[in-house]
C-alpha cells in the first residue's frame, strides 16, 4: 500500500472512531451501565424487504448473510427528552452515518448519509402507528415519534428505503449536547478553518489556526445557514475534518490519563439512545477494533432548491453500486 493510501486509511480510522468512541461511550461497558436494553414501542416494524438477488452491469448478486449494519444519528437539538409517549418532536437528525460490518472478511464500512437526501419516510400516528408515507428530506424522519426508540426506528427505516431496503441492525443516536461536554473535556480542538463564519460566530476567522471550545465548537460542526455555500456538502467536509482532529486529541487523553474513558462517559451519557446493550456495544466495538476500516462512502447525486429548502437526489446508480458492493456478493 502507497505512503498515500496509508495516510487516508488512518484518516478514515480516525473519523469513524472517535464517532464511534463518542456515540459508543466504551466506557459504558467498563461501567457497566445496564442501559440501552431493547426498549418496547408502539412503532410497527416497516415490513419492506431488500431483494434477494439484484441484476448489476448484467450480472447477478445474492444478499450476503455475513453482514451486520449500525446507524449513528447526530441530532440537532439539545436537552434530554422527557415526553417518552408523544407522536411527534422537533428533532431532526443531521448527521447520519451508516457502519457496515462484513463479519467474514473483518471489514467495515461507512456510508455517510447526506441530511438533505429527499426519501419516503414513515409518518407516525398518536399511538406510533404507521398512518402513511411522505417524501422529504431524509433529516426529518426523526421528527416522527417520541423523539427516542420510535423516532431512531423510524430514521432507521428512511436510511434502509434511500439503500434499497438493506437490513440495519441497530442503532444510535447522539444529542448536540455531547458536542461541547466532549470536546471540553479534551482539552478543545484545533484545526484550521475552512469556512467564513462572519455573522454566524465572529471568532471563527477562515484559515485562521484556532482552537474551538463549548458552542464554538457546536457552531463550527452544525453551522450551515450563512456559512460559504450554505449546502450540508459543505458542512460535512467540515464534519469530517472536526472529528479527525477530536480523534487525535482523544488518544492523547486516553494514553495521558488513566480512566479517562470513565470521564468521557459521564460528558455525554445522558445524550445516547441505542437499541443495544451493553455486551452488544461491546461486541461492536471490538469488532471495530479488530476490523480493518475500508472507507467512507458519499453517494453521488445532484442538489437543488425547492420552495426555499435544499434536496439532493442520490443517483441511482450511485446507490446500486454502493448496497451492492456491501451487502451482496456474485452469484455462483
Amino acid at each position: 500500500m502507497s505512503t498515500t493510501g496509508r495516510e487516508d486509511k488512518k484518516r478514515y480510522l480516525r473519523y469513524a472512531a472517535v464517532v464511534l468512541l463518542v456515540v459508543f461511550c466504551v466506557s459504558a461497558v467498563l461501567l457497566g451501565l445496564s442501559i440501552w436494553e431493547n426498549r418496547h414501542s408502539a412503532f410497527t416494524e416497516d415490513n419492506s424487504a431488500p431483494s434477494e438477488v439484484l441484476e448489476y452491469e448484467g450480472e447477478d448478486y445474492v444478499l450476503r448473510d455475513d453482514i451486520e449494519a449500525f446507524l449513528v444519528m447526530g441530532l440537532d437539538k439539545y436537552d434530554v427528552v422527557v415526553d417518552n409517549t408523544a407522536f411527534n418532536n422537533d428533532r431532526q437528525a443531521d448527521f447520519l452515518l451508516l457502519l457496515v460490518f462484513n463479519n467474514t472478511e473483518k471489514t467495515c464500512t461507512g456510508i455517510h448519509i447526506n441530511r438533505d437526501t429527499m426519501a419516503e419516510m414513515n409518518v407516525l400516528g398518536v399511538a406510533g402507528e404507521k398512518i402513511r408515507t411522505e417524501f422529504g428530506q431524509i433529516t426529518l424522519a426523526h421528527t416522527y415519534g417520541n423523539g427516542k426508540e420510535v423516532s431512531c426506528r423510524n430514521t432507521v427505516d428512511a436510511v434502509s428505503g434511500v439503500l434499497l431496503n438493506v437490513p440495519i441492525k441497530h442503532y444510535a443516536s447522539i444529542t448536540m449536547d455531547a458536542v461541547p461536554a466532549y470536546n471540553d473535556l479534551v482539552g478543545g480542538v484545533t484545526l484550521t478553518v475552512l469556512d467564513d463564519f462572519t455573522g454566524v460566530d465572529d471568532t471563527l476567522v477562515q484559515g485562521e489556526v484556532v482552537t474551538l471550545m463549548g458552542e464554538h465548537a457546536v457552531n463550527y460542526v452544525r453551522g450551515r445557514h450563512g456559512v460559504a455555500d450554505s449546502t450540508n456538502m459543505n458542512r460535512m467536509k467540515r464534519q469530517r475534518q472536526y472529528l479527525t482532529e477530536l480523534y487525535k486529541k482523544t488518544e492523547s487523553c486516553l494514553a495521558a490519563e488513566e480512566g479517562f474513558e470513565v470521564k468521557a462517559v459521564a460528558s455525554v451519557k445522558d445524550y445516547i439512545v441505542s437499541d443495544c446493550t451493553v455486551k452488544q456495544l461491546e461486541t461492536l466495538l471490538n469488532r471495530f477494533a479488530e476490523y480493518d476500516f475500508k472507507e467512507i462512502i458519499e453517494l453521488e447525486g445532484d442538489s437543488q432548491v425547492s420552495n426555499g429548502h435544499l434536496e439532493f437526489y442520490p443517483h441511482d446508480d450511485s446507490v446500486k453500486k454502493a448496497v451492492v458492493s456491501l451487502f451482496y456478493e456474485k452469484e455462483e
